[in-house]
């Protein structure tokens, strides 16, 4: 088996988004990339990116950088975040770097550049998924190591850059489809009078199915949609089906 079937064998079979990520993190390493940030929301709007807390973030960056880029939104002003939100594929930080140089970037853009360059987070690419729906959007960053510079970053994009960009959208799509261990939890009552709304069933009809009171099924509703940050049921099964949480097989070993 060759190297990169072994590599697209392990991500497609991971079974849960820890382990599926921790791979991804080593995989990157090993191409000289010490450091990652993705990012994905579903819920995109026309003056932002949505809620904070419904954002899908994974990072092994230390937490005093992500302290930094959160602060004051910082996030809202980062070049490449504004170059994934309008392209699709890949792009060098070379793109950032002329835009600097030139004077074409704004001063909330050049802060974000002077919080990167204080972490040492110089040197690197940035992967844009392509999306499906105009309201979610997905990105990966890859940091090269301090010991890398632009130019040696690209060297080894030039090597294994379609690799790279193969390996992190099966690593993407295959997140799309796990439960989110960051997502808010759902006790398993709740994630029951969810699936059974979702599959059109009314308060009574789910009462008499799990042989509860009507009164018990609202109180599990609410307390599913309180989890889940929402004002209505509809909300809350979106938001489920969203994380995954809903019609999920149990102790699955195969």
């Amino acid at each position: 088996m060759s190297k990169f079937l072994e590599h697209v064998t392990a991500l497609t079979n991971a079974k849960t988004d820890n382990e599926l990520w921790d791979y991804l993190v080593s995989l990157m390493q090993s191409y000289g990339f010490d450091r990652v940030l993705y990012g994905y929301t579903r819920y995109r709007t026309t003056h932002g990116l949505g809620d904070p807390q419904d954002w899908v973030i994974l990072t092994n960056h230390k937490r005093e950088f992500m302290d930094s880029f959160f602060t004051d939104t910082h996030y809202d002003h980062a070049p490449m975040l504004r170059w994934a939100l309008n392209n699709n594929g890949a792009c060098s930080w070379t793109w950032m770097e002329e835009l600097a140089r030139t004077g074409n970037l704004t001063p909330g853009e050049m802060n974000v550049l002077q919080i990167n360059q204080k972490h040492q987070v110089t040197a690197g690419y940035t992967i844009s998924f392509r999306s499906v729906s105009e309201r979610s959007k997905g990105a990966i960053g890859l940091v090269g190591s301090p010991r890398l510079n632009q130019a040696q970053v690209e060297e080894v994009w030039d090597k294994s850059g379609e690799e790279i960009i193969a390996l992190n959208n099966i690593f993407h799509l295959k997140l799309l489809t796990l439960p989110y261990s960051g997502a808010r939890p759902l006790t398993k009552r709740q994630r029951e009078v969810l699936q059974w709304v979702g599959d059109g069933k009314t308060t009574q009809d789910i009462a008499v199915l799990l042989e509860l009171t009507p009164a018990t099924v609202e109180k599990h509703l609410r307390l599913a949609r309180e989890a889940l940050d929402v004002e209505t049921t509809a909300q809350a099964v979106l938001k489920a089906a969203f994380y995954n949480q809903m019609f999920v097989l149990e102790d699955v070993d195969n």
